[in-house]
């Protein structure tokens, strides 16, 4: 029967927490009892805890035994439990695969732990609910089977370090520490074989480094012209996303090409981009990327659904993404739905938006200067690309504050620029200044 070994605190700990919060005491044993053990058991698991191993030597030799040989440890790190942090390192280092980490809601992971998929559940101190309990022993239950089933890596260790040796494939060989004999499991993971000087071999196993996934996420954008490629992008995004879950570069950029992917539909494409980025918190976050980016996948709600609410959180999210950063993107953007909102609005209401969105432009004319004088007095400070994005967003400006002919002038600069902008970028500003001029022509 494949082993589970759990590494945990014994009996009563106490949990301490940073800040106001006080500390309290926890029964660990009922985790134990009313969660892990029922739910390796379900899982057809042989399950143990250090205190149920028969040895005659010291602890430490059939622990370390455990932490290597087992088939899936399961480490609850509540209470910061000094021995469980370190028998979960332990087998990290070991295994690249099968180990689960889980703790109490309260508990505060440290940095070094924060990134992992960490199971949580509710501990009430003395003992813990029984629909608590069964819910996270179906979940414990069906990972367990999971990790068995997929043999992904988990250990940080591992996904970090890709090109590290371990002797645990080429066929996985596992070592089974009662029988003191090797066992070959067929796993039917992707792996890279080389072989020492002697000709034994070595596994490397299929993941890519950090290095790796941002390269092709980087391809994949400077590829990406149409809605499929966008879900290519996503694609690379997730891939990455699966080792730094909260990244909120990652976070971000998942968020915008999968609104781009148009996947399964427009629609549905920008209310999963939507749910993405919340992990971030968009609406309180003072980060103006995040804060643009929400602004974005509401104003294309709005221009899809024409709904007041996206209208007014877009127009709530440029305001304080471009008061954040102070740049020409979100105040453009920001000026375009004032006048889209004065347009649905009368009297007072009408006038204070469109006031409102001329100074905005005036002020993005004045960010622009800024922005030119440096790119003119450094040519190093800034990319064709963003020298074409200024100046798309000074030809919006201009035509937003009446001042045509010099609008389509920036216009003509933008367009005959050394390298040729990419024609997805000219009909993106021709798409949006069209917009601009119906809007304009709607006030009239």
């Amino acid at each position: 029967m494949p082993t589970c070994f759990v590494a945990m605190g014994f009996g009563v700990k106490t949990a301490f927490y940073g800040g106001k919060k006080k500390s309290r005491t926890l029964d660990l044993d009922k985790t134990y009892e009313h969660i892990i053990k029922p739910g390796a058991l379900a899982a057809g698991l042989d399950c143990r805890r250090a205190d149920e191993i028969q040895h005659s030597t010291m602890i430490d030799k059939p622990m370390y035994e455990q932490l290597l040989a087992a088939d899936v440890v399961v480490a609850d790190i509540s209470t910061s439990n000094a021995n469980a942090i370190y028998e979960l390192g332990v087998r990290h280092a070991l295994r690249p695969w099968t180990t689960i980490v889980m703790a109490e809601t309260d508990f505060a992971f440290p940095f070094d732990v924060a990134r992992l998929n960490i199971l949580r559940y509710e501990h009430l101190g003395k003992d813990i609910g029984a629909g608590e309990a069964q819910r996270v022993t179906a979940v414990l239950t069906n990972r367990l089977k999971a990790v068995l089933a997929r043999f992904e890596v988990d250990s940080p260790v591992f996904l970090f370090l890709p090109q590290l040796p371990h002797e645990h494939a080429y066929a996985c060989i596992s070592y089974n520490a009662e029988r003191k004999e090797t066992t070959d499991l067929n796993i039917g993971f992707a792996a890279e074989v080389t072989r020492w000087a002697d000709g034994s071999p070595w596994f490397r196993p299929a993941v890519p480094s950090l290095a790796d996934l941002r390269n092709a996420f980087e391809k994949a954008k400077a590829e990406a012209t149409t809605p499929q490629k966008w879900r290519v992008v996503a694609e690379r995004l997730q891939d990455w996303r699966n080792i730094e879950a909260d990244d909120p570069f990652v976070v971000q950029q998942l968020a915008f090409a999968t609104y781009k992917s148009e996947h399964p539909d427009k629609i549905a494409a920008l209310e999963e981009a939507k749910r993405i980025l919340t992990i971030l918190q968009p609406q309180f976050s003072s980060d103006a990327e995040t804060v643009g980016l929400w602004g974005a996948i509401h104003k294309h709600l709005w221009e899809t659904l024409h709904s007041p609410v996206n209208l007014d959180e877009a127009i709530r999210s440029y305001a304080r993404g471009f008061y954040l950063r102070g740049d020409h993107y979100n105040g453009v953007n920001l000026a375009f739905l004032l006048d889209a909102r004065a347009n649905q609005s009368t009297g007072d209401e009408a006038i204070a938006d469109q006031v409102f969105a001329a100074r905005v432009r005036r002020e993005v004319l004045a960010i622009l200067d800024q922005e030119f004088a440096e790119a003119k007095s450094d040519s190093t400070s800034h990319t064709p690309e963003e020298i074409y994005w200024l100046r798309a967003s000074r030809a919006e400006a201009l035509f937003g504050l009446g001042r045509r002919e010099e609008a389509n002038l920036e216009f003509q600069r933008a367009g005959e620029a050394n390298p040729q902008p990419k024609d997805w970028m000219v009909a993106t500003t021709e798409d949006q200044i069209q917009k601009l001029e119906r809007l304009l022509a709607q006030r009239r």
